[in-house]
């Protein structure tokens, strides 16, 4: 397994927004978690990537304990992490915004075949490679903290709303550029309000209700059952 969320606690405050949440993630496979705000789904990511310490439980990727390692170290095993709202530097131009994905990355040639992939993924970066972050669309920022994440090399994406507050042509664009990064090989956790979206691409569902794990399956059963079609998909 891929990555392993066993029984993961997390707090605010004294109050519990993940309540002994267990997920597995295979390699290879869209992941995707499902649920309104206050959900946890976005603490689930935090705390995998070592934003946020868990207060109970366990995270393993690829056979070692994550949890307690500090955010760059998991970042260097192969974890990319895109968080809500993009986080673009908005006075740092696209091509420096991706190469601070690649920070950590020592092979020069390596980062040049990642950067090679993100234009071919995102075409319009390379057009707007000196452009400022500030200067770009709602979309094209997306497509920055995107392809940011994919300079570090990852094993698996961690991609959280990156359809917000995106107009619908744009979301179908992202939507498919998961797909294909998904059939190149890496792994994607994916936490989407857009559930019709969410569903069509991934393997498997999560289904996230005030911290605890309701329901998990395959994404295409899960979206055919009267529950996921009335509470996620209008009916």
């Amino acid at each position: 397994m891929l990555l392993e969320i066993k029984d993961i606690v997390v707090s605010y405050d004294g109050a519990e927004a993940v309540k002994g949440v267990t997920i597995n993630v295979e390699e290879g496979s869209i992941t995707t978690f499902i649920g309104a705000n206050g959900a946890g789904k976005s603490s689930i990511l935090r705390s995998v990537s070592g934003l946020k310490k868990i207060s109970k439980g366990e995270i393993w990727f690829q056979g070692k304990r994550i949890d307690g390692m500090k955010a760059h170290q998991i970042v260097k095993l192969g974890i990319g992490h895109v968080p809500e709202g993009r986080r673009v530097f908005g006075l740092m131009t696209v091509m420096h915004n991706l190469k601070v994905g690649a920070y950590l990355q020592k092979d020069k040639t390596k980062v040049a075949a990642n950067l090679k992939k993100v234009f071919h993924h995102f075409p319009r970066l390379e057009e707007r490679r000196n452009q400022l972050g500030k200067t770009l669309s709602g979309g094209e920022q997306q497509m920055v903290a995107m392809g940011r994440a994919l300079m570090g090399s990852p094993k698996v994406l961690l991609l959280d709303e990156p359809s917000l507050g995106l107009a619908p042509l744009m979301v179908n664009e992202i939507g498919k550029i998961i797909a294909e990064i998904r059939n190149e090989g890496l792994s994607v956790v994916l936490v989407e309000q857009n559930a019709s979206m969410a569903l069509k691409l991934a393997d498997t569902a999560c289904v996230l209700e005030t911290g605890s794990l309701v329901m998990e399956g395959d994404a295409k059963e899960l979206a055919a059952t009267d529950y996921i079609r009335k509470a996620y998909l209008g009916g």
